[in-house]
């Protein structure tokens, strides 16, 4: 990955950009300065919010566009990357898109530094996780452990069990899953999972510890810390409509499951 090192975006390069991604939709693009307010953003990001132009996002926080806990947990990640110079790659989320839509994105943020290497902002970028997939281009065998892993996410799992099941090379499974789905095997299996708690959550009146069970995870606090890692939300917040004061009618059913081409793949 190519290091990014400016004193400040110049505004020809941060033009550019912009009208670069503006031509990418499912690609959220943006520049914040050292506070992490935003400097550069994409149509795209713009339209997720809600809102119309690109002056009611410039200037502001995250948390200035998203309410509650939507707002604060991209700001945190940013106040992260500036104090420490670390960045975030590749990291899966649960994003929502007004009026409460959600999808799925790996989130990369930057540092961008000075001459003398101090960090007077960040890039990033938020991409859809989508896959165009050909059937015919899927082994049987790796459709089908994704079908019996979906089939009963309470089981415990491991990349390189999937990888067996699928009787494939982990390497290789890894690179196919990579190609289909844009996720690693953690990644994948970490998505499935949470999809799974999250229809539960809206559509029964399970407990939530029960759910966390039922959708492989230990107990209900190391639930609790995964969910809000991706939703940015308790288990409890989200199936009473989001953060205070909205609602958040949302159904993530299938965002979780095996895409078509992949379950008819088994078929084969």
């Amino acid at each position: 990955m190519v290091a990014l090192v400016a004193a400040s975006p110049s505004p020809v390069a941060v033009a550019v950009l912009e009208k670069l991604f503006d031509q990418a939709p499912d690609v959220a693009f943006f520049i914040k300065d050292a506070t992490g307010r935003y400097v550069a953003a994409n149509a795209s990001l713009v339209e997720r919010h809600g809102l119309r132009h690109k002056s009611q996002v410039l200037g502001k926080r995250p948390c200035g566009i998203c309410p509650g806990e939507f707002g604060r947990v991209p700001a945190a990640q940013d106040a992260a990357v500036l104090r420490t110079g670390r960045p975030l790659l590749d990291h899966l989320e649960l994003h929502w898109y007004r009026p409460h839509q959600p999808g799925w994105c790996l989130t990369t943020k930057l540092p961008l530094r000075d001459a003398k290497g101090g960090i007077v902002g960040l890039i990033g970028i938020s991409r859809d996780v989508r896959a165009p997939i050909e059937t015919s281009e899927i082994p049987v065998g790796f459709a089908a452990a994704l079908h019996e892993f979906e089939s009963d996410v309470a089981a415990p799992v491991t990349p390189s069990k999937l990888a067996q099941r699928a009787r494939l090379a982990p390497h290789r499974f890894a690179r196919l899953m990579k190609r289909f789905f844009g996720l690693t095997p953690s990644q994948f299996i970490a998505k499935t999972r949470m999809a799974a708690a999250s229809r539960l959550l809206r559509e029964t009146e399970h407990a939530v510890a029960d759910i966390a069970l039922a959708c492989g995870f230990y107990d209900h606090s190391a639930f609790t810390r995964a969910f809000r890692a991706v939703t940015g939300v308790t288990p409890t917040q989200f199936r009473s409509g989001g953060e205070s004061g909205g609602s958040a009618s949302v159904s993530v059913a299938q965002s979780g499951r095996v895409p078509r081409a992949v379950r008819s793949a088994r078929r084969q």
